[in-house]
């Protein structure tokens, strides 16, 4: 586990100089960009250093890599093109710009990179060396998971874009069938390490993406904050978008109820 532990230490250090460029920007975004590069990283990392097989290892080195690259470019688009996303606004104005609470915040983030860089540690402890069909099926899942969630992100892209758009909630494409389609396709990209992980002696170490994503996404920093921020800038409207629309795995809209006129 000793190499968990320099994953950790060197997030630490790359959220430590998040959190003064954090300072001297006020925008606290990047360390969302910051994170998804770490990601990145370890899994470069792991596969350069894991015991597995070269196919497993070159998985996880392609997937895993590519993943957390196109995240992170995708989220330094808009922290260098918009202000500071609304959920650090608010926490801003919660912790009163205490500069102690966001770098305990970002530190927090480092943490999450060691754990969710588990399942690269167990994928690359697979001993395949040549692709096998649960590896081939690995791959179609990541291949949707990361179109989806390119997709969901381009479209709200589009969407927001618009000025016409401003002060309404984007039901455009995959967003029509979730309220989080971006989010649901990030929790789905995690299987893709249990099937490479399929194996190993650290097997279920995998397990952890998908299931401390799921909860991460859907009961703590995800899903509540976006909704609770949508709700303070367009309450109505996303109201009814919440009434009609799945909060997370994608599913056909509700049919809009019409209002019952009073009796006169």
């Amino acid at each position: 586990m000793s190499d968990v532990f320099w994953v950790w230490l060197a997030s630490a250090l790359c959220m430590a100089g998040g959190w003064w460029l954090q300072v001297r920007t006020r925008n606290a975004g990047i360390v969302d960009v910051i994170w998804s590069a770490t990601m990145s990283a370890s899994a470069l990392y792991y596969a350069t250093i894991g015991p597995g097989g070269l196919m497993a290892r070159f998985l996880v080195a392609t997937l895993g890599g590519f993943w957390g690259f196109r995240l992170a470019m995708h989220l330094l688009v808009r922290v260098l093109n918009e202000h500071e996303d609304g959920r650090y606004r608010y926490l801003r104005e919660h912790w009163r710009g205490h500069q102690g609470k966001f770098f305990l915040f970002f530190q927090f983030q480092a943490l999450l990179t060691a754990m969710f860089s588990l399942p690269f540690m167990a994928a690359a402890q697979n001993p395949a060396m040549r692709i096998t069909p649960l590896m081939m099926i690995a791959i179609v899942v990541w291949l949707i998971s990361i179109g989806g969630e390119a997709l969901s992100d381009r479209q709200l892209a589009e969407f927001r874009a618009e000025p016409a758009n401003r002060g309404r909630t984007c039901r455009a494409g995959l967003w029509r069938y979730s309220r989080h389609p971006n989010y649901f396709f990030e929790w789905l990209h995690w299987f893709t390490y249990v099937l490479l992980a399929w194996g190993a002696g650290l097997f279920w170490l995998a397990w952890i993406g998908p299931v401390l994503m799921l909860i991460s996404l859907r009961w703590v920093t995800g899903i509540p904050f976006v909704e609770a921020q949508a709700l303070r800038s367009r309450p109505d409207d996303y109201r009814e978008y919440q009434r009609n629309t799945s909060i997370f795995f994608p599913w056909f809209p509700a049919k809009s109820k019409p209002q019952q006129r009073r009796q006169a």
